[in-house]
């Protein structure tokens, strides 16, 4: 078992930059931390042993706050030395019963968070607390639910916590007459990045490596080229890397140029040739390197894509992609690789990926939006990425590399049992893909480091890509490398039901409790990492109730510029061991909501995650952070920035009216079943749309049945009602100044807030 001096060696490189990672320059603007003004709170009194009757849960059967019998089996022995059984509070919620001085009650079923609503939506005297979405918790919870912000005077820590969030509070206000809050939010990181590009580098590291040419014993054709110029094909671009990074983890930036006048744009000289064998792609694309930034990468090529000082961007990306699927046989010894590849290609809600990745690629914002597919333009008013051509041009680009045989062959077959990362990853089939970082770095540690044959593998997160953006800076857009997969308000949501505690204050005082609980300093603790029984704890005696006090009590290192706690070697190596029908070993979400019962809801840290992430995927995160905190990676802000509302995250919900959301609902195609849904669930609609969006990206525009061109696909995406959903919720109309949108009215709401 690793020693917890080990387990602290192995995050202290990487904690060292994720202290820095919000430190940096994010696009501009302020996020009003701290800004909570002094007042004095009343308390929250009830009886002991208050019972509170919950149904809530995350998913499914296996993340409620108790022990269901795929779990606990026979009997569950923990880390904390306890054996649990089927119906048994997880620790965190046995935890939570001692230190509130209440009684749980399990009522959930393991449906989803609208399900769970569904169910109970006729019988909420029921329950006092359940899980719905955080619009069902808007749309009916004037009637259905407690208005938490009634009670902000009896709850500092949250009611600090949306003080300092600004883009929280307005995420999770349902009226903006009188500020009402209807639900706790749940965050799964909060002010982060997300997703990330991840790489094999030892596949990148083997074909650009090394003085003189590249060789192979055999190698395949590349397709004929469909894939065009998305970079200039002359003159220069000039963008920042971090070039080095001192003893003290203080990032060096230095701007370099792309000078296309030294060899050309690779894609316009590659599709130029016209198919070639994988061995002249490579060395094309060494020769490339080596001429556009002017030796700046030396013999170490592949640090072009893999490296600290990275400075990628589709074209070369697609370059790159071609030298690997030709190349099969040097990087893996069979006939077959995929290039980029979704998680699971039978999974919908995984497929949609590949448009998220699009939006980096091809810098277009509403990709990967916290609400629908919104991003703000720098005017302030919301656009939507569906009816804009950027959007279509974007997607035009993949369905190129699609038929080029650069996107996984399996992509659209259901019925591949093969269809899943962890086998293209394990298998070594797969190169690239775009996704979580701890999740998707584990297979480096149970897989790779286990086999004498894979040993050298190396699957890790890359910095994102260079691409050209129109973030309102300049009338001609910028270079720059932006991330929109910014972490902020889930669409998940616990509320307390109005009927269940009516009458009983003893019950809606212990609710209220708990959720101000989950934003103190300990409870923030507690909903990540679980009791202090999984926990280096060197003096319990301390109580937290101070940032300070982190430190006193516990063994700690840094995370994002803060103290937080060690886990213990017991958990570590627990987290390792499990493996079950849903889960992997060593994927931390997972084992903290199966096994704990943490990270269920509320503000969850990724502070637990980093420790249990690979060394590799450490390595990856590391760069990442450097270069946000360096100002090289931007992203959205959780602030109003009102110097430039591009920079801006959009609120997950909008406090929308009864009419609003009746005419919104009119429109079934948007709707979450509709054309453009994100759900995993494809039935038997195997060959028809699952999401617009993918079907393009994998049959072209020819291939859909609805439209055949870009601007077919605009035009009915207005037919199906995108952009008048987009005028309900700006309220936009020809000589109508009133602010009486869900975003207008929600502006103006904050402007109050903020005098």
């Amino acid at each position: 078992m690793k020693k917890s001096s080990k387990i602290l060696a192995l995050i202290l490189v990487l904690a060292l930059a994720l202290s820095m990672a919000l430190a940096g320059c994010t696009g501009g603007g302020k996020t009003n931390k701290d800004s909570s003004p002094a007042k004095e709170y009343k308390e929250l009194t009830y009886a002991k042993d208050t019972e509170l009757r919950m149904a809530t849960g995350y998913n499914n059967a296996q993340t409620g706050i108790a022990f269901n019998n795929k779990i606990a089996g026979d009997g569950l022995l923990l880390p904390d030395g306890v054996t649990y059984h089927t119906g048994d509070l997880k620790p965190t919620w046995k935890y939570l019963e001692s230190v509130l001085n209440v009684k749980f009650h399990d009522e959930y079923t393991g449906k989803s968070a609208s399900n769970t609503y569904e169910e109970f939506k006729d019988k909420l005297e029921t329950v006092d607390m359940v899980s719905c979405t955080a619009s069902q918790a808007n749309e009916v919870g004037e009637d259905k639910f407690i208005n938490i912000a009634d009670y902000l005077d009896y709850m500092p820590n949250f009611d600090k916590y949306l003080n300092d969030n600004p883009i929280v509070r307005l995420s999770i206000t349902g009226k903006t007459s009188n500020g009402a809050i209807y639900f706790s939010p749940y965050f799964d990181g909060s002010d982060d990045i997300e997703r990330m590009p991840l790489m094999r580098v030892d596949m990148v590291e083997k074909l650009l490596n090394g003085a003189g040419q590249f060789t192979a014993a055999e190698s395949a054709t590349t397709k004929a080229p469909v894939y065009t110029p998305y970079m200039p094909t002359s003159g220069k671009v000039d963008v920042q890397v971090v070039d080095s990074v001192s003893a003290a983890g203080q990032p060096t930036v230095r701007t370099i140029s792309k000078d296309y006048s030294k060899y050309g744009n690779i894609i316009a000289k590659m599709n130029e040739k016209g198919t070639m064998t994988g061995v002249e792609a490579v060395n094309m694309l060494r020769e490339y390197i080596d001429k556009t930034y002017n030796n700046y990468y030396g013999e170490n090529r592949a640090n072009l894509f893999i490296g600290q000082n990275a400075a990628w961007d589709a074209d070369e990306m697609v370059a790159l992609l071609r030298c690997v699927v030709a190349n099969s046989k040097t990087l893996n010894g069979t006939d077959t690789i995929q290039g980029l590849f979704s998680r699971e290609d039978n999974n919908n809600q995984r497929r949609i990926d590949l448009f998220r990745f699009a939006g980096i690629l091809f810098g277009v914002r509403g990709l990967e939006s916290r609400q629908d597919y919104l991003y703000f333009g720098k005017d302030g008013k919301l656009y939507d990425a569906r009816n804009s051509a950027d959007t279509y041009d974007a997607l035009e680009k993949m369905n190129a590399m699609r038929q080029e045989g650069l996107i996984s062959v399996d992509y659209n077959n259901e019925d591949a049992d093969n269809a899943k990362s962890s086998n293209y990853i394990t298998q070594s089939t797969g190169f690239m893909s775009y996704d979580y970082n701890q999740t998707q770095t584990i297979y480096n540690k149970t897989v790779f480091a286990a086999n004498e044959e894979t040993k050298n593998n190396k699957y890790m997160a890359v910095l994102v890509p260079v691409a050209h953006w129109y973030d309102g800076s300049s009338n001609d857009g910028v270079y720059m490398r932006f991330t929109e997969s910014w972490r902020s308000v889930k669409t998940d949501a616990w509320a307390i039901s109005k009927a269940g505690v009516e009458g009983n204050q003893d019950k809606l005082f212990a609710a209220l409790k708990l959720i101000d609980y989950a934003y103190s300093v300990q409870g923030s603790i507690t909903m990540s990492y679980g009791p202090d029984a999984y926990i280096q704890v060197k003096d319990a005696s301390v109580e937290v109730k101070t940032k300070a006090d982190v430190a006193k009590k516990y063994n700690t290192f840094k995370f994002n510029g803060e103290d937080w706690p060690l886990i213990k070697d017991e958990t570590y190596a627990d987290l390792y061991s499990r493996t079950t029908a849903d889960t992997s070993k060593g994927n931390y979400t997972n084992y903290a909501r199966f096994f704990l019962g943490s990270t269920l809801s509320f503000l969850k840290s990724q502070a637990f995650e980093v420790q249990c992430t690979s060394e590799v995927g450490k390595e990856g995160a590391q760069q990442i952070s450097y270069a946000i905190a360096a100002g090289i990676i931007k992203h959205p802000l959780l602030a109003v920035n009102e110097e430039n509302m591009w920079y801006t995250s959009v609120p997950t919900v909008l406090p929308m009216t009864p009419d609003d959301n009746t005419a919104i609902n009119s429109f079934a195609n948007l709707k979450s079943s509709g054309k453009y849904s994100g759900s995993s669930s494809t039935g038997n609609n195997k060959g028809k749309y699952k999401n617009v969006l993918v079907d393009i990206i994998d049959k072209g525009f020819a291939g859909c049945e609805d439209f055949t061109t870009k601007q077919g696909a605009i035009d009915k995406a207005n037919e199906w009602g995108v952009q008048a959903v987009l005028d309900i919720k700006n309220h936009v109309k020809e000589g109508d100044d009133d602010a009486n949108g869900p975003w207008a009215r929600l502006l103006e709401y904050y402007k109050k807030l903020n005098g």
